[in-house]
């Protein structure tokens, strides 16, 4: 049945898919501060750090390139660009692997606090959200990983229960998780510095993105939506986190097809670059199609939300699908076509494949995504 909060499909093209010369400056800046200060090593030090990134980067990330305050109105304290900004951001930094929570707190944790009733308090968390003092992760905010009860005595919300699988629930400072009360689902968020909470950091395939289970016991939390918006506001965040893992597929698929490239043209046989035999040209072509059609399902995604939210569900389903499926089979071609050496832990492909299947179960894999989209078109 199709969902009755959103509309299946945009009536007329977003007028934000098309090129601006600013977004080819955002992306330079943005691959030129990566390239000096995340490299794979450093990366790969980050993961392993306490937090699971490295703080110093982070700080850079905020104040050089305003990535927290990048979607934010200036009303607001910030620079009032759309997510089609952002997801340039977002692919390179899927092209350099960043461990950093961009995805997490300056995309999905910055849009729970806009959507939030306005308050005090929730000004203040944006506040410092996007000053990068504090960093926020998002759950799911499904029934398969949210497990919270909410309790009201007078004007405070306690929350009990667990939510599971949370990326960079670890480290993060705040959380924002879906939770029930006798009224109904609400969204809320925890001060995960002060509240009484149990972290368990979990076994994960891609360390340089890690996850935990968090437990409340009567945990103090800020109403950030009650029943009558929080559906509304969970599903414009669901289709935000996939749009957003989508824009980073299409970086890691664009560095491997490089890397994979610059590999095929130094290996030689027989007296020859490999890439200059057809089979290699074959490979190499069908994983630019996949590059191509990563590009335009999460591009289009992108330029929809920032339309128009409530028209981007399909889009985001469609982006998640294409782009989930498209990562995947990229990685793999890479490691098969940089022969022996793809294999070891040692080499730079053997961490895009970890990045590119650690991601497949965060917000559904390729399947799900199709099923969200025979949902939405009434199938």
């Amino acid at each position: 049945m199709q969902s009755s909060l959103s509309r299946p499909w945009p009536e007329t093209e977003p007028a934000a898919m098309t090129p601006a010369a600013e977004h080819e400056d955002i992306r330079d800046v943005m691959r030129r501060l990566l390239d000096c200060h995340s490299t794979l090593e450093d990366g790969r030090l980050a993961a392993r750090s306490r937090v699971g990134y490295s703080p110093e980067l982070w700080s850079l990330l905020v104040e050089e390139m305003n990535v927290a305050a990048l979607t934010v109105p200036e009303d607001r304290g910030g620079l009032g660009y759309s997510v089609v900004e952002l997801g340039i951001v977002l692919e390179e930094c899927g092209r350099a692997l960043v461990c950093e929570p961009v995805l997490t707190s300056a995309t999905l944790g910055v849009h729970a606090l806009l959507a939030a009733e306005r308050s005090r308090t929730v000004d203040e968390l944006l506040d410092r959200v996007v000053r990068g003092e504090l960093v926020a992760t998002v759950t799911a905010l499904s029934g398969q990983t949210d497990f919270v009860d909410a309790t009201r005595a007078g004007h405070r919300w306690s929350l009990s229960g667990r939510a599971t699988n949370v990326v960079q629930g670890g480290a993060a400072d705040v959380v924002v998780l879906l939770a029930h009360a006798d009224d109904g689902p609400g969204l809320y968020a925890v001060d995960l510095r002060t509240a009484t909470v149990r972290r368990t950091e979990l076994p994960v395939v891609d360390p340089s993105r890690r996850q935990a289970n968090l437990l409340f016991d009567d945990a103090e939390a800020v109403r950030l939506a009650g029943p009558g918006d929080a559906p509304r506001a969970v599903e414009t965040l669901q289709s935000l986190g996939v749009i957003g893992l989508a824009c980073e597929h299409v970086g890691v698929i664009d560095r491997l097809l490089d890397s994979t490239r610059e590999y095929t043209m130094q290996r030689r046989q027989f007296g020859r670059a490999i890439g200059s035999f057809q089979a290699v040209k074959h490979r190499l072509a069908n994983t630019l199609v996949e590059l191509e059609k990563a590009r335009s399902a999460a591009r289009y995604a992108a330029a929809v939300f920032a339309e128009d939210p409530g028209a981007a569900a399909l889009p985001a389903a469609v982006a998640g699908a294409v782009c989930t499926e498209a990562v995947i089979a990229t990685a793999m071609e890479a490691v098969q076509l940089h022969g022996g050496v793809g294999f070891t832990w040692e080499h730079a492909t053997h961490s895009y494949v970890r990045r590119a299947l650690g991601d497949e179960p965060l917000l559904g894999d390729s399947r799900a995504h199709r099923g969200r989209i025979a949902d939405l078109v009434g199938l």
